[in-house]
């Protein structure tokens, strides 16, 4: 099942449930993917719909950081529900082995033999774990693996 239909069908849930934090992220959501379709002028495949979501958790992810820096934990406990919502629309994400795991066959395919390499590891990387795992986590681990 595509993600907007997911969403169309969990909001007519939320509503039904009468759960407005809940409808307010979905619909939050839904209008990432149409402004993206729209712009796109046809219908999003699975895996850009799966890169609009990555991108709108990891805004919220950012935000968190930056509400708590500012001492608004308020903000941050809100935020971080969404985060929370947003999640069960994506695949679930890989530990930190999984990816080591992961990151360890892509530096065979590539050939990478040191830092010189890491850009090449970063392409097929993120290509390879798209949505299954977080930018930063991959980068941190693959200069971990060709240091």
């Amino acid at each position: 099942m595509a993600a907007i239909d997911q969403i169309n069908q969990e909001i007519k849930e939320a509503m039904k449930a009468k759960d407005k934090f809940r409808l307010s992220v979905i619909r939050m959501l839904k209008g990432a993917l149409q402004k993206a379709e729209i712009d796109k002028g046809e219908t999003l495949t699975e895996e850009e719909e799966l890169t609009i979501l990555s991108r709108e958790l990891k805004q919220r992810k950012d935000s968190v950081a930056e509400f708590r820096e500012a001492g608004r934990d308020d903000l941050a406990d809100e935020t971080a529900k969404e985060i929370a919502i947003v999640e069960t629309y994506l695949p679930k994400q890989l530990s930190e082995e999984e990816i080591t795991v992961a990151l360890k066959e892509v530096i065979d395919q590539v050939g990478a033999q040191s830092m010189k390499d890491f850009g090449k590891v970063m392409g097929a990387a993120v290509k390879a774990l798209k949505g299954k795992a977080d930018g930063s986590t991959i980068q941190k681990i693959a200069k971990s693996l060709l240091s």
